[in-house]
Protein backbone atom coordinates (compact mmCIF):
# COMPACT_ATOMS: atom_id res chain seq x y z
CA UNK A 1 0.00 0.00 0.00
CA UNK A 2 1.47 3.35 -0.62
CA UNK A 3 1.71 6.27 1.85
CA UNK A 4 -0.82 8.57 2.10
CA UNK A 5 0.13 12.25 3.27
CA UNK A 6 -2.25 14.65 4.72
CA UNK A 7 -2.35 17.61 2.88
CA UNK A 8 -3.20 19.56 5.88
CA UNK A 9 0.00 19.22 7.57
CA UNK A 10 2.02 20.28 4.87
CA UNK A 11 1.09 24.04 5.49
CA UNK A 12 2.07 23.82 9.19
CA UNK A 13 5.05 22.36 8.55
CA UNK A 14 6.27 24.88 5.69
CA UNK A 15 5.40 28.08 8.51
CA UNK A 16 7.14 26.35 11.26
CA UNK A 17 10.09 26.87 8.52
CA UNK A 18 9.59 29.86 7.92
CA UNK A 19 9.62 30.95 11.31
CA UNK A 20 12.42 29.16 12.34
CA UNK A 21 14.62 30.35 9.31
CA UNK A 22 13.33 33.61 9.81
CA UNK A 23 14.32 33.45 13.42
CA UNK A 24 17.97 32.14 12.58
CA UNK A 25 18.24 34.80 9.61
CA UNK A 26 17.48 37.83 12.51
CA UNK A 27 20.04 36.18 14.70
CA UNK A 28 22.62 36.30 12.49
CA UNK A 29 21.47 40.04 11.13
CA UNK A 30 21.71 41.17 15.25
CA UNK A 31 25.12 39.68 15.53
CA UNK A 32 26.11 41.36 12.11
CA UNK A 33 24.80 44.64 13.87
CA UNK A 34 27.00 43.90 16.47
CA UNK A 35 30.26 43.16 14.78
CA UNK A 36 29.48 46.51 12.81
CA UNK A 37 29.13 48.88 16.20
CA UNK A 38 31.74 47.09 18.65
CA UNK A 39 34.86 48.48 16.68
CA UNK A 40 33.24 52.27 16.76
CA UNK A 41 32.48 51.46 20.63
CA UNK A 42 35.90 50.43 21.44
CA UNK A 43 37.90 53.24 19.04
CA UNK A 44 35.74 56.18 20.68
CA UNK A 45 36.34 54.52 24.07
CA UNK A 46 40.14 53.90 23.79
CA UNK A 47 40.45 57.14 22.53
CA UNK A 48 38.79 59.00 25.73
CA UNK A 49 40.58 56.97 27.84
CA UNK A 50 43.74 57.65 26.24
CA UNK A 51 42.74 61.32 25.70
CA UNK A 52 40.66 62.73 28.61
CA UNK A 53 43.34 62.91 31.43
CA UNK A 54 45.84 65.62 28.82
CA UNK A 55 42.81 67.64 27.79
CA UNK A 56 42.61 70.88 29.86
CA UNK A 57 42.02 74.22 29.23
CA UNK A 58 46.15 75.25 28.53
CA UNK A 59 45.48 72.59 25.68
CA UNK A 60 42.54 74.57 24.12
CA UNK A 61 44.11 78.16 24.60
CA UNK A 62 48.24 77.98 24.35
CA UNK A 63 50.12 77.36 21.50
CA UNK A 64 52.43 74.09 21.00
CA UNK A 65 55.74 74.43 22.39
CA UNK A 66 59.27 74.06 21.03
CA UNK A 67 60.23 70.58 20.41
CA UNK A 68 61.73 69.17 23.76
CA UNK A 69 59.58 71.15 26.13
CA UNK A 70 56.35 69.94 27.79
CA UNK A 71 52.96 71.95 28.08
CA UNK A 72 51.38 73.87 25.47
CA UNK A 73 48.50 73.35 23.59
CA UNK A 74 46.59 72.79 20.30
CA UNK A 75 45.03 76.47 19.63
CA UNK A 76 46.19 77.17 16.16
CA UNK A 77 45.40 73.63 15.57
CA UNK A 78 41.46 74.14 16.69
CA UNK A 79 41.39 77.54 14.93
CA UNK A 80 42.77 76.08 11.96
CA UNK A 81 40.79 73.24 11.63
CA UNK A 82 37.15 75.43 11.97
CA UNK A 83 38.75 77.50 9.25
CA UNK A 84 39.57 75.01 6.71
CA UNK A 85 36.68 73.31 6.69
CA UNK A 86 34.51 75.55 6.59
CA UNK A 87 35.75 77.28 3.88
CA UNK A 88 36.25 74.18 1.95
CA UNK A 89 32.47 73.72 3.06
CA UNK A 90 31.40 77.62 1.49
CA UNK A 91 33.69 76.45 -1.68
CA UNK A 92 33.05 73.20 -2.29
CA UNK A 93 29.21 72.78 -1.20
CA UNK A 94 27.59 75.65 -3.58
CA UNK A 95 29.05 73.76 -6.78
CA UNK A 96 28.24 70.38 -5.42
CA UNK A 97 24.50 71.36 -4.95
CA UNK A 98 24.34 72.93 -8.41
CA UNK A 99 25.77 70.10 -9.62
CA UNK A 100 23.78 67.80 -8.46
CA UNK A 101 20.54 69.96 -9.74
CA UNK A 102 21.71 69.60 -12.90
CA UNK A 103 22.30 66.18 -12.73
CA UNK A 104 18.50 65.26 -11.92
CA UNK A 105 16.58 68.06 -13.32
CA UNK A 106 18.73 68.70 -16.40
CA UNK A 107 20.96 66.38 -17.82
CA UNK A 108 18.97 63.66 -18.85
CA UNK A 109 18.87 59.88 -19.08
CA UNK A 110 22.40 59.51 -20.38
CA UNK A 111 23.79 62.26 -19.57
CA UNK A 112 22.81 62.02 -15.90
CA UNK A 113 24.27 58.21 -16.07
CA UNK A 114 27.83 59.37 -17.34
CA UNK A 115 28.38 62.38 -14.68
CA UNK A 116 27.20 60.48 -12.15
CA UNK A 117 29.76 57.67 -12.79
CA UNK A 118 32.43 60.83 -12.69
CA UNK A 119 31.37 61.69 -9.23
CA UNK A 120 31.51 58.70 -8.13
CA UNK A 121 35.56 58.25 -10.04
CA UNK A 122 36.34 61.15 -7.78
CA UNK A 123 34.49 60.25 -4.37
CA UNK A 124 36.89 57.21 -4.56
CA UNK A 125 40.22 59.24 -5.58
CA UNK A 126 42.45 58.77 -2.61
CA UNK A 127 42.99 61.92 -0.16
CA UNK A 128 46.32 62.20 -0.70
CA UNK A 129 45.73 62.42 -5.04
CA UNK A 130 43.79 65.18 -3.91
CA UNK A 131 46.48 66.57 -1.77
CA UNK A 132 49.18 66.50 -4.86
CA UNK A 133 46.01 68.36 -7.14
CA UNK A 134 46.09 70.78 -5.07
CA UNK A 135 49.52 71.45 -4.24
CA UNK A 136 50.20 71.67 -8.34
CA UNK A 137 47.12 73.80 -8.81
CA UNK A 138 47.99 76.67 -5.74
CA UNK A 139 50.96 75.88 -3.66
CA UNK A 140 53.15 75.51 -6.79
CA UNK A 141 51.68 79.12 -8.39
CA UNK A 142 51.87 80.71 -5.41
CA UNK A 143 55.23 79.58 -3.88
CA UNK A 144 53.88 78.76 -0.21
CA UNK A 145 51.78 77.01 1.74
CA UNK A 146 48.67 78.21 2.87
CA UNK A 147 45.33 77.74 4.30
CA UNK A 148 43.39 78.78 0.90
CA UNK A 149 45.05 75.80 -0.38
CA UNK A 150 43.84 73.42 2.23
CA UNK A 151 40.46 74.84 2.29
CA UNK A 152 40.61 73.97 -1.43
CA UNK A 153 42.06 70.68 -1.46
CA UNK A 154 38.93 69.73 0.99
CA UNK A 155 36.42 71.57 -1.10
CA UNK A 156 37.82 68.93 -3.83
CA UNK A 157 37.04 65.79 -1.61
CA UNK A 158 33.56 67.63 0.13
CA UNK A 159 32.18 68.34 -3.60
CA UNK A 160 31.49 64.63 -4.66
CA UNK A 161 29.58 63.36 -1.52
CA UNK A 162 27.10 66.70 -1.62
CA UNK A 163 26.58 66.38 -5.11
CA UNK A 164 25.82 62.59 -4.99
CA UNK A 165 23.45 63.39 -1.83
CA UNK A 166 21.58 66.06 -3.77
CA UNK A 167 20.98 64.02 -6.68
CA UNK A 168 19.57 61.31 -4.58
CA UNK A 169 17.32 64.16 -2.45
CA UNK A 170 15.91 65.88 -5.58
CA UNK A 171 14.94 61.88 -7.02
CA UNK A 172 12.75 61.71 -4.00
CA UNK A 173 11.01 64.56 -4.66
CA UNK A 174 7.46 63.27 -6.43
CA UNK A 175 6.97 64.16 -10.34
CA UNK A 176 4.12 64.77 -9.17
CA UNK A 177 4.90 68.43 -7.33
CA UNK A 178 6.62 69.44 -10.70
CA UNK A 179 4.02 68.73 -12.80
CA UNK A 180 1.22 70.48 -10.80
CA UNK A 181 4.12 73.47 -10.49
CA UNK A 182 4.39 73.11 -14.09
CA UNK A 183 0.70 73.00 -14.55
CA UNK A 184 0.04 76.56 -12.62
CA UNK A 185 2.41 77.98 -15.06
CA UNK A 186 5.58 78.33 -13.35
CA UNK A 187 9.29 77.83 -15.46
CA UNK A 188 11.09 75.15 -14.83
CA UNK A 189 13.85 77.01 -13.12
CA UNK A 190 11.42 78.60 -10.37
CA UNK A 191 9.78 75.34 -9.97
CA UNK A 192 13.02 73.73 -8.60
CA UNK A 193 14.23 76.98 -6.89
CA UNK A 194 10.72 77.18 -4.79
CA UNK A 195 9.17 73.85 -5.05
CA UNK A 196 11.98 71.16 -5.58
CA UNK A 197 14.60 72.25 -3.29
CA UNK A 198 12.68 73.38 -0.30
CA UNK A 199 11.10 70.02 -0.14
CA UNK A 200 14.86 67.82 -0.24
CA UNK A 201 16.53 70.42 1.76
CA UNK A 202 16.67 68.70 5.15
CA UNK A 203 18.24 65.83 2.93
CA UNK A 204 21.13 68.19 1.43
CA UNK A 205 21.55 69.53 4.69
CA UNK A 206 22.07 65.77 6.34
CA UNK A 207 24.78 64.96 3.13
CA UNK A 208 26.54 68.44 3.88
CA UNK A 209 27.08 67.96 7.54
CA UNK A 210 28.17 64.52 7.04
CA UNK A 211 30.60 65.43 3.89
CA UNK A 212 32.25 68.24 7.01
CA UNK A 213 31.88 65.43 9.06
CA UNK A 214 34.29 63.55 6.83
CA UNK A 215 36.92 66.47 5.95
CA UNK A 216 37.39 67.94 9.19
CA UNK A 217 39.31 64.59 9.62
CA UNK A 218 41.56 64.21 6.55
CA UNK A 219 45.46 64.43 7.19
CA UNK A 220 46.94 63.80 3.70
CA UNK A 221 45.76 66.75 1.41
CA UNK A 222 46.95 68.93 4.29
CA UNK A 223 50.44 67.71 4.31
CA UNK A 224 50.60 69.10 1.16
CA UNK A 225 48.43 72.52 1.18
CA UNK A 226 48.44 73.84 4.39
CA UNK A 227 51.83 72.27 6.19
CA UNK A 228 51.23 73.05 9.70
CA UNK A 229 51.57 76.30 11.80
CA UNK A 230 52.97 76.34 15.74
CA UNK A 231 51.26 79.91 15.89
CA UNK A 232 48.13 80.99 15.33
CA UNK A 233 47.56 82.68 11.91
CA UNK A 234 44.94 84.35 10.19
CA UNK A 235 46.29 84.91 6.91
CA UNK A 236 45.03 82.56 4.19
CA UNK A 237 47.98 83.22 2.35
CA UNK A 238 50.37 81.77 4.64
CA UNK A 239 50.55 77.69 6.10
CA UNK A 240 48.21 76.70 9.11
CA UNK A 241 47.90 74.15 11.44
CA UNK A 242 44.81 71.55 11.94
CA UNK A 243 44.18 68.84 14.17
CA UNK A 244 44.41 66.22 12.14
CA UNK A 245 48.21 67.55 11.08
CA UNK A 246 49.06 68.16 14.75
CA UNK A 247 47.98 64.73 15.95
CA UNK A 248 50.30 63.35 12.89
CA UNK A 249 53.29 65.43 14.06
CA UNK A 250 52.85 65.05 18.24
CA UNK A 251 51.64 61.32 17.43
CA UNK A 252 54.66 60.39 15.33
CA UNK A 253 57.20 62.27 17.44
CA UNK A 254 59.74 61.06 20.23
CA UNK A 255 58.30 62.78 23.06
CA UNK A 256 56.19 61.13 25.75
CA UNK A 257 54.46 65.01 26.44
CA UNK A 258 53.69 65.02 22.55
CA UNK A 259 51.91 61.63 22.66
CA UNK A 260 49.61 62.48 25.35
CA UNK A 261 48.42 65.78 23.54
CA UNK A 262 47.89 63.58 20.57
CA UNK A 263 45.55 61.41 22.51
CA UNK A 264 43.75 64.90 23.92
CA UNK A 265 43.42 66.16 20.08
CA UNK A 266 42.19 62.83 18.41
CA UNK A 267 39.61 63.19 21.62
CA UNK A 268 39.15 67.05 20.31
CA UNK A 269 38.46 66.06 16.93
CA UNK A 270 36.49 62.87 17.49
CA UNK A 271 33.99 65.42 19.62
CA UNK A 272 33.99 67.19 16.89
CA UNK A 273 32.95 64.40 14.14
CA UNK A 274 30.87 63.59 16.83
CA UNK A 275 28.89 66.90 17.15
CA UNK A 276 28.51 66.95 13.51
CA UNK A 277 26.78 63.85 13.58
CA UNK A 278 24.46 64.77 16.07
CA UNK A 279 23.58 67.74 14.12
CA UNK A 280 22.54 65.24 11.08
CA UNK A 281 20.68 63.06 13.36
CA UNK A 282 18.74 66.23 14.43
CA UNK A 283 18.13 67.45 10.93
CA UNK A 284 16.81 63.66 10.11
CA UNK A 285 14.04 63.62 12.97
CA UNK A 286 13.04 66.84 11.83
CA UNK A 287 12.28 65.57 9.01
CA UNK A 288 9.42 63.55 10.21
CA UNK A 289 5.59 64.20 10.82
CA UNK A 290 6.20 67.55 12.62
CA UNK A 291 8.64 68.97 10.10
CA UNK A 292 6.86 68.23 7.20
Amino acid sequence: MSATVDPLRIPGRNIRRRRATDRVMGALLAVAAVVAVVPLVLVFAYVLIQGLPALNVPLLTQSPMPAGFPGGGVAPAVGGTLVMVGLGTLLGTPVAVLAGIYIREYAGSRGATAIRFLVDVLAGVPTIAVGLFAYGLVVVPMGTFSAIAGAIALAVIILPIVARVTDEMLGLVPGSVREAAYALGIPPWKTIVRVVLPAAASGIVTGILLGVARIAGETAPLIFTALGNQRVSTSLTEPMDALPLRIWVYATGPYDSWHQQAWAASLLLVGLVLIFSLLTRFVLRRRGPAGR
